[in-house]
């Protein structure tokens, strides 16, 4: 029985941009925007990757668990410090904790404010290892098996 109301959708509550538009936007995300999968097959390519893999979380956290061959500079640190510790003519990658965290992208502000080239990682720390990917704590090098929900089950490649 219909109740005579015009139900909206809510996916289309607002109509998608025309396709210009959102191809300008998904570029200009691409420009801002990385993956761990893309980045870590970065850094397994072997060589100079083209860019610096930035960790903006605390010591503790840096001691807990970075990517390997990362570099470490807490956020608060990056206005004093990323003249020493980076090049400009060098793009730097940023990565804290998740998606639930925006470390990484305060990280990214300040360097950009500071005339550098930057991108942030997406996913952070927790999706390097939920992915399998292998891990530096103080202690030693780690891995975990992947989580299949963020990564494919028989494949190396996701498609995407």
């Amino acid at each position: 029985m219909s109740t005579g109301r015009n139900v909206v959708n809510p996916v289309l509550r607002v109509a998608p941009a025309h396709p210009a538009t959102a191809a300008a936007h998904f570029r200009a995300s691409l420009a801002f925007h990385t993956d761990v999968s893309d980045v870590a097959a970065a850094l397994a390519a072997g060589g100079d990757p083209g860019f610096v893999l930035l960790d903006s979380r605390s010591a503790q956290a840096w001691d807990q668990g970075h990517v390997p061959g990362a570099v470490h500079l807490p956020t608060a640190l990056v206005p004093e410090q990323a003249e020493h510790l980076l090049h400009r003519s060098v793009p730097v990658v940023t990565y804290c904790w998740g998606p639930g965290c925006n470390g990484a992208t305060r990280a990214a502000l300040a360097l950009a404010e500071r005339g550098f080239r930057v991108k942030e990682m997406l996913g952070g720390f927790e999706y390097w290892v939920r992915e399998g990917f292998p891990y530096e704590t103080r202690q030693t090098t780690e891995r975990r098996a992947a989580d299949p929900l963020t990564a494919p089950a028989d494949a190396a490649d996701c498609g995407c």
